[in-house]
């Protein structure tokens, strides 16, 4: 589980200006909190993806953290801020992998395989994120918070499309239409958490592999 960085927790603490519960100072207790929330947030994932965000109650929510009623707004300030938080836990850590990966003194077309990689593995790793991510997203879209997370989003496709543009550069890829398998890509791997199942015939890493093979021809 990628854990959520205190980056993250800031930005969350002056979203529109309304102070969000502040997580303890000591380095246990806070250690202690951050753990609990982000059970929370997978709980909210989970149901979210399972049952719809407007189906879902705050009593539902609180029923399935296991918390005493009202727990829940010690950890966040209402259910939008979930989405948010469910968002960002799915974003900001590929984003940080891609920016790494990309990073690194090797070819193109291996930094694609690898980021393909990482990037399979997260989806499937958060498949209720994921899924959250894709369906219910249009409930927040409005929100000027969402224009951070369309910010991460467009960060990493642009990484991808800078590559594969590198890649094609160097001869090492070749592309009918660049853009166009760019669109594949990505098509392809985020629709992987609708259709992927634990223990599953291929692993994350096989499935990776296919979709480079298939971009790559």
């Amino acid at each position: 589980m990628i854990v959520l960085s205190s980056k993250i927790h800031s930005v969350f603490a002056t979203v529109a200006g309304v102070p969000l519960p502040s997580p303890p100072t000591r380095p246990a207790l806070r250690a202690r909190y951050e753990a609990r929330r982000r059970e929370v947030i997978d709980t909210a994932a989970k149901l979210f993806a399972e049952r719809g965000y407007a189906a879902t109650s705050m009593s539902e929510l609180t029923a399935a953290t296991g918390l005493a009623a009202g727990g829940l707004y010690h950890y966040i300030e209402g259910k939008d801020d979930l989405l948010i938080a469910i968002c960002d836990e799915l974003l900001e850590p590929l984003l940080e992998q891609a920016q790494e990966i990309v990073a690194e003194a090797a070819p193109p077309v291996e930094q694609l395989r690898e980021l393909v990689a990482a990037w399979v593995e997260h989806v499937v790793t958060h498949r209720h994120h994921m899924l959250v991510f894709t369906q219910e997203r249009q409930a927040i879209e409005s929100q000027p918070r969402w224009r951070r997370i369309r910010s991460q989003r467009k960060a990493f496709e642009k990484i991808l499309d800078d590559l594969l543009a590198r890649g094609e550069a160097d001869g090492s890829m070749t592309f009918a239409d660049r853009r166009l398998s760019l669109l594949a890509l990505l098509g392809m791997v985020n629709y992987t958490p609708q259709w992927v199942r634990p223990q599953g015939r291929l692993s994350p890493g096989e499935i990776a592999a296919g979709y480079c093979a298939m971009v790559l021809k």
